[in-house]
């Protein structure tokens, strides 16, 4: 049995789907902080099984011991994490509290049921600003945030662990920018408040749910001067992951692989793919540069399907027509 921490989350929700489709047993575990339990029952619909899910926060090592005294667990998938680089500028001890905390409890939980086996969502933002795109996982690592900060830390003590006890297997993977949805819209991303990311904020604007979109500067060192970024549709960022539990429950070794695409659209490549499935303009307005931006970074895919055979097979297109179909199909999210 699979237990996925952060399971009814946008990232966790598609990867639960995928693994349940790939005939796993999961035990799914949230606090809602951040979705929605009506996820639950659309995952039902879409995968035909009852699932398996307990309310609770990764960071209650109570709650955890409770789940793993309950169920047979051999594997873990860690998704449970705050990630808005934003706000974690603006409530840095949140984050590390939550992100290092919520992992080091679960990881010690684990470690008293002899299981050692772990997935772990880490982020492109442990490159920071990268000197070449494409990136490749011997970049430099050098995150210019708190919330990469908290990932790079993260990758850290599951390194030591690794080092101090020859049984545990980690898969790290640091995937880009996930966009998109599940092709019979009935899941996709539905953050609250207003989205920290790209495409939810395109989505809302087309709905009509925001007047226009801030494009963060249009004169970084780019060819249309806007950021450019390695859009991944969250059904192949979720199949990688399905693909790291395989691995590790195979008996192959750690790994460190980027999930992405290994192709770069800026901001503007992003509203025009959104136009042409929408068909009419996307307002926008060029505003100041965010902090912690960086102009360009893109992924080197490579590893990731020498070692696991996967590879990303959506094209921006599709991402932003499955992205509007969630949209216009729940055009108040989970609440519509």
């Amino acid at each position: 049995m699979i237990l996925l921490t952060g399971a009814t989350g946008y990232i966790g929700s598609h990867t639960w789907l995928e693994l349940l489709q790939a005939g796993q047993r999961v035990i799914g575990i949230d606090n809602f902080i951040n979705s929605s339990p009506k996820v639950l029952a659309r995952l039902e619909k879409l995968s035909g099984k009852k699932l398996e899910f307990l309310q609770g926060d990764v960071c209650d090592p109570v709650f955890l011991e409770s789940v793993f005294q309950s169920f047979p667990i051999k594997g873990v998938v860690h998704f449970a994490s705050l990630k808005a680089v934003g706000e974690s500028y603006s409530n840095p001890l949140l984050y590390y509290e939550n992100n290092i905390s919520g992992l080091i409890a679960l990881l010690q939980v684990m470690q008293k049921h002899s299981c050692h086996h772990f997935v772990f969502s880490s982020s492109a933002c442990v490159y920071g600003d990268p000197d070449v795109s494409p990136v490749k996982e011997d970049a430099d690592l050098k995150p210019e945030n708190p919330y990469g900060q908290t990932k790079l830390m993260s990758e850290q003590i599951l390194r030591d662990l690794e080092k101090s006890d020859s049984k545990w297997r980690v898969a790290y993977l640091r995937y880009f920018n996930p966009i998109g949805a599940h092709e019979s819209g009935m899941i996709g991303e539905d953050p609250n408040g207003i989205p920290n990311n790209l495409s939810p904020l395109v989505a809302r604007v087309a709905a009509g749910r925001m007047e226009e979109l801030k494009v963060y500067g249009n004169d970084w060192e780019t060819p249309d001067g806007t950021g450019v970024r390695d859009y991944i549709h969250v059904v192949d960022l979720a199949r990688g992951h399905v693909k790291a539990v395989e691995h590790l429950l195979s008996g192959k070794p750690s790994l460190t692989v980027n999930l992405g695409t290994g192709v770069g659209y800026s901001v503007m490549d992003v509203i025009r793919a959104y136009e042409k499935v929408i068909g009419r303009p996307i307002p926008y307005r060029v505003t100041d540069r965010r902090p912690g931006d960086v102009a360009l970074y893109y992924a080197d895919p490579s590893l990731a399907r020498d070692l696991l055979g996967w590879c990303a097979e959506r094209n921006l297109e599709q991402m932003c027509a499955d992205s509007w179909r969630w949209q216009s199909q729940n055009p108040m999210g989970y609440e519509s």
